[in-house]
This record gives C-alpha cells, sequence and structure tokens, in this order.
C-alpha cells in the first residue's frame, strides 16, 4: 500500500478523531508512523545539536560534562517525553502543546484560554529559536567547508549571508508540499546513522594520532569560560572546575534533545496519529540518546593528547587546543581533519552538513505547523493570513515564510555578538521545554479527569510528570544565568531579554485585549461546515 493512499477505514477513523476535536481536515493526511518518527528524529539530529555547541562544550564542561551529563540530560528528557506522548495519544491535534494545556486545565478547574495562550507563545518562541539554532549552525558548517575547501571567508557577515541562503532553500522545499518533505525525513534517518558510524570508524579506527582513552574522556574537565585567578564563578569546584561551569554545561545535550513535539504537530497529517504520535516523541528521544552518546564518546576519543600540532605562536599543542584554535570556528572540522587528513575531513564535514540540512528542513515544517494551528485559533497578529492554506499543495504556506523570517531575525545579534548563538539554543531550550512541560503538569492536576488515549502510562503517569516537571524549572532558571566571564556587552546572555520582550508583549496583549476574546483552540464550525470545508480542498486539488 502506498504512501499516499491508505486504506479508506484508517483515513476515516482520524479524520472523525479530528472532527471531535473541532478541526477539519485541511492538511493532506500523507504520514505513516515511520514518517512521523523520522520528523521528530531529524530535529532532534544528533549531527546537528552535538556538533554545532561541540565548541561550547569543549569550554564549558570539555569531555567529561559531554558524555556523562548527555546521559543525564537524557534520562530527564526522556520523562518529558513520555509524559508528553500521554497527551499527544488523546488529543492528536497539529495545536499540540497549547491544545492540550487549554483542555487539561479546564479538566483540573483552571483557566483553560490563559494555560492555552502563554503555553502557546512559549512554544512559538522555542520553534522559532531552534530553527534558527539549527540552520545557523548549519551556516556555520557551510562557511566552514567553503572556507577550507574554497577560501571562502569565515566572518560574521559571511555566515549571515549563508544563513539567509539556507532558510530561503528550507522554505521553498516546505512550500511545495508533505510529500516531499515526508520522503527526505525518511532519508534522513538513514543519513544520520550512517553518518554517526562513519564519524565513529573514523575517530575509533582510522584516526593518523594516538587516541584518547575512555578513561580521560569520562574524566577529564575544562573550563574556559572566562574565570581565573580574582575573576571565577560563585560556588564549589568539582574535580578542579566550578560546579556552576558543569551545570550550564549541559546545554549541549539539553539544546539537541529538543524539537520531539515534531510528531504532535504533524499528527493531522499522520495516519492512527493516536498511536503513531506517542511512538515518534519516544522513540525518537530514545534513539537519539543512545546514537549521541556513542557519537560524543568517538568524537572525544578521536582527538588526540598528544602535543603533535603547532599552535598558532608556533608551540606544538595537543589535539584538543588544536581544535579549539580552529581558525574556521568548528572544532569538528578541525578534529576529523587532523584525524583523517582534509580529504577525509571534508568528506565527514559533508556528511554532517547533509545531516544538518535535513534537521532544519524538518525544523521549519514543525514550526510552520504551530504557527498554522496557533493562527487558526486566532492568537498572532494577523491570524487569518498565517493560517491560509495554499489550496493546491495543502500546506500553510504563509505560516512556512513566517517561521523562516522570525528564525532569520533571530540570529542577526551574530552580527556584534560572538556569543549569540550560546543565546539562540537556550532561548530554543527554555521556550520548548516551559511549553513541552505545562500540558505534562496539568495532567497531574487532571488525574482521573483525563481521559487517556491508547497510548497510556498508566500508574507511572503522575511521577513521571512531577519529576519532568521539577527538571524543566531547573533548566528554565539555569540557562538565563550568565556564560562567561567577564559578563559585557560581548558575552552577555541575551536569552532574558528575548523572553521579556515577546513573553512580555504576550502578557500585555493578554491583559489589555486577548482575555476578553481569545477561548483557547475553538471550533472551526459543526460537523456539515467542516465537511464543507474539506470538499472544497478537495476540489482546488483535483
Amino acid at each position: 500500500m502506498s504512501e499516499d493512499r491508505p486504506p479508506e477505514r484508517a483515513v476515516s477513523r482520524d479524520v472523525a478523531q479530528l472532527h471531535q476535536l473541532g478541526y477539519a481536515q485541511e492538511l493532506r493526511r500523507g504520514m505513516k508512523t515511520f514518517s512521523n518518527f523520522a520528523v521528530s528524529f531529524t530535529i532532534i539530529s544528533i549531527l546537528s545539536g552535538c556538533l554545532t555547541l561541540f565548541f561550547f562544550a569543549m569550554n564549558t564542561g570539555g569531555p567529561a560534562v559531554m558524555t556523562i551529563g548527555w546521559l543525564v540530560v537524557g534520562f530527564f528528557v526522556l520523562l518529558v517525553a513520555l509524559g508528553m506522548a500521554e497527551v499527544a495519544s488523546s488529543y492528536p491535534t497539529a495545536g499540540g502543546l497549547y491544545y492540550w494545556a487549554a483542555k487539561l486545565a479546564s479538566e483540573s478547574g483552571r483557566n483553560g484560554a490563559a494555560w492555552s495562550w502563554f503555553t502557546g507563545w512559549f512554544n512559538l518562541v522555542g520553534q522559532v529559536a531552534v530553527t534558527a539554532g539549527i540552520d545557523f549552525g548549519l551556516a556555520f558548517f557551510i562557511n566552514a567547508f567553503l572556507n577550507i575547501a574554497f577560501a571562502f571567508p569565515a566572518d560574521p557577515p559571511h555566515t549571515i549571508l549563508i544563513y539567509a541562503i539556507v532558510l530561503f532553500i528550507h522554505g521553498l522545499l516546505n512550500t511545495f508540499g508533505i510529500r516531499i518533505v515526508a520522503f527526505l525525513n525518511d532519508v534522513s534517518v538513514w543519513w544520520h546513522l550512517v553518518g554517526v558510524a562513519a564519524i565513529l570508524i573514523s575517530m575509533v579506527f582510522l584516526s593518523q594520532h594516538a587516541r584518547t582513552g575512555l578513561g580521560t574522556v569520562f574524566t577529564k574537565f575544562v573550563d574556559n569560560t572566562g574565570s581565573g585567578p580574582g575573576l571565577s564563578w560563585p560556588g564549589p569546584i568539582l574535580a578542579g572546575i566550578p560546579l556552576y561551569v558543569m551545570l550550564i554545561g549541559l546545554l549541549n545535550a539539553q539544546y539537541t534533545l529538543t524539537g520531539y513535539d515534531a510528531s504532535a504537530h504533524m499528527s493531522e497529517e499522520t495516519h492512527n496519529a493516536d498511536r503513531s504520535a506517542p511512538r515518534g516523541i519516544v522513540w525518537s528521544v530514545i534513539i537519539s540518546v543512545i546514537a549521541g552518546f556513542v557519537l560524543l564518546v568517538a568524537m572525544n576519543v578521536g582527538i588526540t593528547p598528544d602535543k603533535v600540532f603547532a599552535g598558532a605562536n608556533g608551540v606544538m599543542v595537543d589535539g584538543y587546543a588544536h581544535a579549539l584554535a580552529s581558525p574556521t570556528g568548528v572544532p569538528p572540522a578541525q578534529i576529523w581533519i587532523d584525524d583523517l587528513g582534509q580529504p577525509g575531513g571534508l568528506f565527514i564535514l559533508f556528511l554532517v552538513i547533509g545531516a544538518q540540512f535535513y534537521c532544519g528542513m524538518s525544523s521549519v515544517t514543525a514550526n510552520s505547523r504551530m504557527i498554522y494551528a496557533f493562527a487558526r485559533d486566532g492568537a498572532i497578529p494577523g491570524s487569518s493570513f498565517w493560517h491560509r492554506i495554499n489550496k493546491r499543495t495543502r500546506t500553510p504556506t504563509n505560516s512556512i515564510w513566517l517561521a523562516a523570517v522570525g528564525a532569520f531575525i533571530l540570529g542577526l545579534p551574530y552580527l556584534y555578538s560572538p556569543v549569540a548563538y550560546a543565546a539562540v539554543t537556550s532561548i530554543a531550550v527554555i521556550g520548548l521545554y516551559v511549553a513541552y512541560v505545562t500540558p505534562v503538569f496539568l495532567r497531574v492536576l487532571a488525574g482521573d479527569r483525563f481521559q487517556p488515549g491508547p497510548w497510556t502510562l498508566g500508574r507511572w503517569s503522575r511521577p513521571i510528570g512531577i519529576v519532568a516537571t521539577l527538571w524543566v524549572i531547573v533548566i528554565a532558571v539555569l540557562f538565563m544565568l550568565p556564560q562567561a566571564l567577564p559578563i559585557n556587552v560581548n558575552t552577555f546572555n541575551y536569552t532574558p531579554v528575548v523572553f521579556a520582550v515577546v513573553l512580555g508583549g504576550a502578557t500585555l496583549w493578554w491583559a489589555v485585549s486577548a482575555r476578553q476574546w481569545f477561548r483557547g483552540p475553538r471550533v472551526q464550525g459543526s460537523a456539515e461546515e467542516l465537511a464543507a470545508i474539506e470538499q472544497e480542498l478537495e476540489l482546488a486539488t483535483t
């Protein structure tokens, strides 16, 4: 049976369930379980997050925090994902998190509209930021490739130029419709796995230098955040570095393990969504945690501890220092070249760029669906425009371009701030995880009033929800904090400023106006009206 022509019985059940949630089948339902999983796995993209923040991780905690911290973060992220999956099974709609918050808040006796409003805005900010983080990281790696191969300048203006081009291409790809995106997502899963295998083989078996031992990888801590005599972070010192540095170093893992809400946002385009979406959420996290751990260990094993490279001042340095001093600003590329030589290093870099390209494409897809759904319920200025569907492709074209332009704007501070990328990733983590855990927390409050779908946690739902909520509170505070010393205009973490502006505006809008008319997710019409909307779209595509 083809991807595009599922059994009529399955289509009818999905459409009927969507009607019960109050919406017409406007988007084309063309995905199966694997494709739904593939979207989230592609957006998590260990070859994107792990490697684009590798420079940050090398300076902020080092190999031990990268590897052990990855497992710690992975455990808590899985708890959040399990809680989300249970809710997704009950409410398989593109609105995802903010829709869930509205329904669950009402079930627990709270103001569903208010919870929905703020969950939606956190999700919107996080989605735009994660799209910016992914494509900005991709721009760094493309710039490194061009610099090494063709001496293309590796400076902020040229990086921003590549960033704009990448976002434009991703907007075009998503405009063509769900079929090409679904196909490329399926390809992306295997591309990622091949990429991880290639890096593992290269770093462990093909390196032309001595490798770092596993024991050193798990015990080496590094603090290059700028602290020093008379200029150090407060708090206890563990393993020779401040505990504070270890904690903010978890950003690499926490940022990478984001984006799995995409399975929920794609549920209106997925068959058997009440089972496929929760499976996509959970399995994308599990496989990413396992593969990501292998990747990070392999990368750190491949960094030679021997002083075999000449530094900028002519003094011989080890592989770690040589990678950090890379003129491209992309340490992984330098590590691969040091291990394999330039041709082999560029080949690995090409594989990684391909994976990151797929990741950014999928992020724009998920981001646009969230914008489309939020606009459908009137929560974004100009909602009628952003909710508009291209009748030929059955995709939310206007929302696609809003996602791309919003991400571009968020990346512009890099022109004057060298730490802008870390700030963008912090914004993504906080925005997304607050939105992720809000419905999980509300599901705990709803208790037995929550009606579970076919995918449920049973008696484990409450303890998982409580621990997941506490973890998100911790990281939401943690990644608002400064990340480098001394704190000045060049090192300032502008994450709190972005949230103050965007969420401050959303709060003001709610207090002045929206609370009088926003009632949360709204029904599009009666059964007959929903059928009429669908019939009009069907006629437009024939």
